[in-house]
């Protein structure tokens, strides 16, 4: 008995050996993922050039836009009196007792605090970008109403010019367009897009394009609205199709209807566009789309009308635009 308990004892030890080493491995892996959560790596760099103030700006993993804090303090020219600069002179010239009414607009007590970031094993001091235009105000703002030192003028004056830089664009949109992060966001933008526009499905088919979308488009170019008429057509009206409806689509749509509806042997498109459109989004504008061309093929009297008042039309939306359509003396487009 004292040996068949000493066997158990023995058991009892390894299993709760065994609970605690596991327990030990898992903590180290939640330890090491919140470090990495942490640590804030720089993913994509690049320069703003300001009215000609060069400063070195970051977009971080976490999405953050970081601008350097050193290129800051040289952009507003915060120096001391023998001309050097230091890593962290943005925050002493904003602990000056003079600034304090001006800063305390801004709640939280770090707003201006630096955010360590790494490329590579090189630690790098910034700040997130938007704080540079509140640098910029708190500045501005004490020089209106109050008497600044010789070296807080020279700063409000970089200020000046800093804010009119970026007076009219976001400084996040020039950290993105300066790092090639804008690059990245459109890609996620059309994404999102498509995703809204094309179903991952092949949809069944159902008729889209009502029969008086095709009986008008013969009428405008007078062609026989004829089952011989329509044979004779099908190249033709398969370009104005994506033209005039699938190409007003947002962006990146129709290419990406080509690529889910390769062609057969025989050069045809092996599904229709519209079979690939989502039911919630994509279908009720494409019905929007298609009822607006019907409409201003019913107040044309031929092609070339149709064409000058879909124009219009775009110019009206997104500014002028040429069609890439030549016309005849009747007003009919050129073959």
């Amino acid at each position: 008995m004292v040996y068949s308990a000493k066997i158990r004892l023995s058991n009892e030890i390894k299993n709760k050996s065994n609970q605690i080493s596991i327990f030990t491995e898992n903590l180290n892996a939640d330890l090491k993922l919140y470090c990495m959560e942490e640590k804030k790596i720089i993913q994509y760099k690049g320069e703003l050039n300001l009215n000609g103030l060069i400063i070195p700006c970051y977009v971080l993993n976490d999405g953050t836009r970081v601008l350097s804090g050193r290129g800051m303090q040289e952009a507003l020219k915060m120096v001391d009196d023998n001309k050097t600069t230091s890593g962290h002179r943005i925050v002493r010239y904003l602990n000056q007792k003079t600034l304090s009414p001006f800063i305390s607009k801004y709640l939280s007590s770090d707003h201006f605090s630096p955010v360590l970031c790494y490329e590579g094993g090189k630690k790098i001091n910034g700040y997130k970008a938007e704080v540079l235009a509140d640098i910029c105000d708190v500045f501005l703002q004490a020089r209106k109403e109050i008497d600044l030192s010789p070296r807080q003028l020279i700063i409000a004056e970089q200020c000046e010019i800093l804010m009119r830089a970026f007076a009219r664009v976001g400084i996040t949109a020039l950290v993105d367009e300066a790092t090639g992060y804008q690059y990245e966001r459109e890609n996620d933008e059309l994404q999102r897009i498509l995703k809204a526009y094309i179903s991952e499905e092949l949809l069944p088919w159902q008729k889209r394009f009502p029969d008086i979308f095709y009986k008008e488009l013969f009428r405008l170019n007078g062609w026989d609205y004829t089952v011989n008429g329509i044979k004779k057509r099908p190249g033709i009206i398969g370009k104005w199709t994506n033209t005039f409806i699938y190409e007003e689509l947002p962006n990146g749509v129709l290419e990406e209807l080509k690529k889910k509806t390769p062609k057969s042997e025989s050069g045809n498109r092996t599904n229709r566009y519209h079979q690939l459109l989502t039911t919630d989004i994509g279908e009720p504008n494409l019905e929007k789309q298609i009822n607006k061309v019907i409409t201003l093929f019913q107040v044309s009297d031929n092609m070339k009308q149709f064409c000058d008042n879909f124009k219009k039309m775009k110019m009206r939306q997104i500014g002028q635009m040429e069609l890439p359509f030549e016309f005849d003396e009747n007003g009919r487009i050129k073959e």
